[in-house]
């Protein structure tokens, strides 16, 4: 029986890493439908129809007793029993507070990772947040206050996930692997995918408080699994094979520091064009999902009359497509690299144009057909599915930039481009504040396609994505000899400076790999 590669394994614990990293992130937006006092009218699922929602129902449940609920007529202190009874623009501060002091830690995140380790980055930023779902019932019921805060704070701490993974990647994955590696930092769709449904389900059985708890338990074993199984770098794992070891160290080459790493050269990345488009591409294309993933249950809702298992099952089932395109397309993407048909640039070029322009198209059709209800998830779900592209295009760019320094090159690309994240829920309570129409929706889905359209356009004329001279850890350029050389290396074409046994031994490792060394 053949042994699982040890980058196998780091996949997968990435990819479930990053479904908890979501899962944190999306359980209000769907809790929020059921903790409202007024939920309006609803369609049960099983009556849904896709294309009417004339079968809409007034649908009251009663009642439930809650453990949180005990406890504060235990404690004779009053609460809200019917439900919270919070406006627009109070909703879509709360959906945003998570992304208020987010970007905060981008930087920090690739920072830290690169002296402390992603294992122990990545790991508590994830862990904190997991034990925050344990308290957010209880807070809840304390006040708006409480829980606006504990959320910022959740996506404070949280911050430092993204960024300090690329550290990981750039120490583990060969550079033609590196697109579909990183497809499992889309486990934040099958995070959304998975939980949404199952979650709408939760809250119609036992109530929305339980949700926080299935969430913290899940996240619980991811996190214990973590500390177990991830480790830095293949120097550092006890148990990887010695020819895979060897194979990702001589395919990464010159182009990773193995050793302690030098000055991070700030002026270098922050005058630099290629990452400023990535912080582009960034911005339309966390613009464009987040308002899909954060309103849309409340979309959903309220203007097509969908109760809450029909929600989450109709909110969730666009991430899980966008998931799939995303492996199919990196696999695509990664074939052109190791064919050639393509440059690393071009390659990148084509994965943003179609998570940014041609998402932005579908999204300007939903804001024009987005009345009918067929029209409506057909168009999310499109628009969300090719959103997948953006693991072979700006995220896996980063990589591309700079090896060394990826973990911080993505936390500045984060810190901006995440900024969507809190100003797009700030501009729909905006839009909608008593005026929940097809109308103000569709203001709301123009602008979403403006930022996509346009940050597409800045990146596919103006971007690059191959290895900077910065990336040696110096502040004086390379000499072009040098430079062509780590590029060749970068691309797999030769060795650098390795004699011919080895060569040979690398050729032979990287032709018979098995199938597990392409996840």
């Amino acid at each position: 029986m053949a042994e699982v590669k040890a980058r196998t394994v780091l996949w997968y614990m990435a990819f479930f890493g990053f479904i908890v990293n979501y899962m944190l992130r999306i359980n209000l937006n769907i809790t929020i439908v059921d903790m409202l006092a007024e939920k309006g009218k609803t369609t049960p699922i099983a009556n849904l129809s896709l294309s009417s929602s004339s079968n809409a129902t007034n649908f009251v449940r009663p009642e439930r007793l809650s453990l949180e609920r005990g406890i504060l007529d235990w404690a004779h202190i009053s609460y809200e029993k019917e439900g919270f009874h919070w406006n627009e623009k109070q909703q879509g501060a709360l959906l945003g507070s998570f992304f208020w002091a987010h970007w905060v830690l981008q930087i920090p995140g690739g920072v830290l990772a690169r002296k402390y380790g992603t294992k122990l980055i990545f790991g508590w930023s994830n862990g904190i947040g997991i034990f925050c779902c344990f308290i957010i019932p209880l807070v809840s019921y304390l006040g708006y206050s409480y829980l606006l805060w504990l959320r910022v704070f959740q996506g404070f701490v949280t911050g430092l996930a993204w960024p300090s993974m690329h550290v990981m990647t750039a120490k583990w994955i060969p550079p033609n692997e590196r697109s579909k590696f990183v497809s499992a930092y889309l486990g934040s769709s099958v995070g959304v995918a998975l939980f949404y449904p199952i979650f709408g389900y939760i809250i119609d059985l036992i109530g929305w408080e339980s949700v926080y708890y299935v969430s913290g338990v899940v996240g619980t074993f991811w996190f214990i699994s973590w500390q177990f199984l991830v480790f830095d770098s293949p120097a550092e794992h006890p148990r990887i094979e010695e020819s895979e070891r060897r194979y990702i160290e001589k395919s990464l080459g010159a182009s990773v520091q193995n050793t302690r790493p030098g000055p991070t050269p700030w002026r270098e990345i922050v005058t630099s064009r290629p990452v400023w488009m990535n912080v582009v591409a960034q911005w339309g294309g966390i613009w464009g999902l987040f308002t899909l993933m954060t309103h849309g249950p409340t979309y959903f809702r309220i203007i097509h009359h969908w109760d809450v298992k029909a929600t989450g099952f109709l909110s969730g089932l666009p991430h899980l497509m966008r998931m799939l395109f995303a492996y199919g397309f990196s696999m695509f993407a990664d074939y052109l690299l190791r064919t050639e048909r393509l440059s690393r640039t071009n390659v990148r070029k084509l994965a943003t144009g179609v998570c940014c322009l041609l998402k932005g198209l579908v999204v300007l059709a939903l804001a024009y057909f987005g009345y009918n209800s067929t029209a409506a998830i057909v168009l999310v779900t499109v628009a969300t599915m090719v959103h997948g592209a953006v693991s072979s295009g700006p995220l896996a760019s980063v990589v591309d930039l700079a090896p060394n320094y990826a973990g911080i090159v993505l936390g500045v690309s984060g810190a901006i481009g995440g900024m969507p994240g809190f100003i797009s829920p700030f501009i729909v309570g905006l839009l909608t504040q008593g005026n929940q129409t097809i109308e103000a929706w569709k203001h709301v889905f123009q602008l979403t396609a403006a930022m996509l359209i346009g940050s597409g356009i800045l990146y596919v004329l103006f971007s690059d994505s191959s290895l900077q001279t910065w990336n040696s850890g110096c502040c004086t350029t390379l000499p072009d000899v040098n430079l062509k050389e780590l590029q060749a290396l970068a691309e797999e074409k030769k060795p650098l400076n390795v004699d011919p046994e080895v060569a040979t031994e690398v050729d032979d490792e990287s032709k018979t790999k098995p199938e597990n060394d392409e996840k």
